[in-house]
C-alpha cells in the first residue's frame, strides 16, 4: 500500500528457507526488512523497490502490497476492491493477470473472486485485457512474456491481501541461462548456495559437477559485483514490470542502473572453475557464461570428478550433485559421493565443501562432517545446503 508520505509496503518473495539470505542482501542495500514466512517485508520509497529488483540474488519477486482487508461476502469484496488504487499499476487499455488463492475462507471460488476484482479494475482504468488465472509461483518454469500486470491475491481465513508484482518474469530469469543441462538449477538457488556457504569472493571457487554452469556463473557475477539484473554481455537491465507503471520514475531508475554499472569490477580476480564429465553440459555452461558476460572469468573443462585440478587454496567447492530420488539410483550414487570425498581429501585439504543434498546417507559417504546452512526445495524435492570442511 502507498502511504501518505509516498512510501510503499514492499515484500520480497523467496523460496522457503531463503528468507534470511534475502534479508541480509537488503541490509547490504541499507534496507532493514522483517523476515516473514515466504519472504522479507519493509516499507520504503519506489527507489528501494527498483534497487531490490535490480540487485537481489535470492528473491523470486518483489511485490507492492496494494491492499489488505477482510471480506466474507462478495458485496464486501466489491466494496473494498473499488477502493484499491488500481490506476497506480495499470495503464488505461493495458492488460492484467490475477493469480488468486483462497484457503479457509467464506469466499472460496477463486474464479469468482477474480471476476469481481477485474470488474473493479475496469471501473478504475477502463477496459483491460487478460484477467485469466496465472500459474502458481512454483510451477512457473518459463519467463512470462505477456505484457500484463500481475496481481497476486491471497485469501486466508477471510483476510485478503492484494499485491502488485513489480518484477515481471521471476527474478531467477536473469536472461543468460538459455542452454540447459539435465536437472538445471535456478539462478536464485545457485546464488543462495554461494551466500549460504559463506563463500569469500576473494577465494577460489570450484564446482566439479557444474552441469550448465549456473553456480560458476553466479559466482563470477558476485566476484565482479555485477547486479543480477545486469547479467548479460551488454549490461542492459532485464525487463521489469514496474517500468510500465504510470508513475515510473525513469530518471531515478537510470541513475540506479548507472551506479550499479559503475560498481562492476573488470575481472573476478580469483580462479572460478567449473567442470563436468558431460561435454554437452560444458558447451551449455560456456554459452551461458558468454551470455552473462563472464566467460573470461571462468575456467571450464570437460573432465571426470577424479581428474579435477584445483588451484592454490584453500577455497570453496560448491556443487549440486545428483540426489538419487528414483529407485535404483542410490547404489551408483554411493560410489559417486565416496569418490567426491576421496578426491577432495587428496586434492583440496582445508577447503570448504557445500553441497545441495536430499539424502543424509549419501552425503555421509563423502566422509566430511556437515552442518546444515538452510533447508529449501529444488524442483519440488526437499533439500538442504550442507557445509563442512575437508580434512
Amino acid at each position: 500500500m502507498t502511504k501518505t508520505d509516498g512510501t510503499l509496503d514492499l515484500f520480497a518473495i523467496t523460496a522457503p528457507g531463503l528468507e534470511p539470505l534475502a534479508a541480509a542482501e537488503l541490509r547490504a542495500m541499507g534496507i532493514d526488512g522483517v523476515v516473514e514466512p515466504g519472504g522479507v517485508s519493509w516499507s520504503g520509497p519506489a527507489g528501494q523497490m527498483y534497487e531490490a529488483n535490480l540487485r537481489l540474488r535470492t528473491a523470486s519477486r518483489v511485490v507492492v502490497r496494494a491492499a489488505s482487508f477482510r471480506a466474507r461476502t462478495f458485496f464486501e469484496l466489491e466494496r473494498h476492491a473499488r477502493k484499491v488504487p488500481w490506476e497506480r499499476w495499470v495503464n488505461r487499455g493495458g492488460a492484467v493477470r490475477l493469480r488468486v488463492t483462497s484457503k479457509k475462507s467464506k469466499l472460496y471460488h477463486e474464479g469468482a473472486i477474480a471476476e469481481r476484482l477485474l470488474d473493479a479494475i475496469t471501473r478504475a482504468v477502463g477496459p483491460v485485457a487478460g484477467g485469466a488465472l496465472g500459474k502458481d509461483e512454483d510451477e512457473a518454469d518459463q519467463p512470462e512474456t505477456a505484457d500484463a500486470q500481475l496481481f497476486i491475491v491471497r485469501f486466508v481465513r477471510d483476510e485478503c491481501v492484494i499485491s502488485a508484482d513489480s518484477s515481471g518474469a521471476l527474478l531467477h530469469f536473469r536472461g543468460y541461462r538459455q542452454a540447459l543441462a539435465k536437472a538445471p538449477l535456478r539462478e536464485t538457488l545457485a546464488a543462495a548456495m554461494l551466500l549460504g556457504s559463506r563463500w569469500n569472493p576473494g577465494a577460489p571457487l570450484l564446482d566439479p559437477m557444474c552441469g550448465s554452469g549456473t553456480i560458476a556463473v553466479e559466482g563470477a557475477l558476485i566476484a565482479r559485483g555485477i547486479a543480477p539484473g545486469l547479467a548479460n554481455a551488454d549490461r542492459q537491465p532485464r525487463p521489469f514490470a514496474f517500468t510500465s507503471w504510470p508513475d515510473f520514475d525513469r530518471a531515478g531508475w537510470e541513475s540506479l542502473v548507472d551506479r550499479a554499472r559503475a560498481e562492476i569490477r573488470p575481472s573476478a580476480g580469483i580462479p572460478i572453475l567449473g567442470s563436468d564429465r558431460d561435454e554437452g553440459a560444458m558447451q551449455a555452461a560456456a554459452a551461458n557464461a558468454a551470455r552473462a558476460g563472464v566467460l573470461d572469468d571462468l575456467e571450464l573443462s570437460a573432465r571426470p570428478l577424479s581428474a579435477i585440478e584445483p588451484p592454490e587454496g584453500p577455497g570453496w567447492i560448491v556443487s549440486n550433485p545428483p540426489y538419487g530420488i528414483r529407485v535404483g539410483e542410490r547404489d551408483p550414487l554411493r560410489n559417486l559421493y565416496s569418490a567426491l570425498g576421496r578426491t577432495l581429501r587428496e586434492r583440496c585439504p582445508g577447503w570448504t565443501l557445500a553441497l545441495l543434498s536430499a539424502d543424509r546417507m549419501l552425503e555421509g559417504h563423502t566422509g566430511v562432517p556437515f552442518d546444515d546452512a538452510f533447508r529449501t526445495s529444488n524442483g519440488g524435492i526437499p533439500v538442504r545446503l550442507v557445509v563442512g570442511r575437508v580434512e
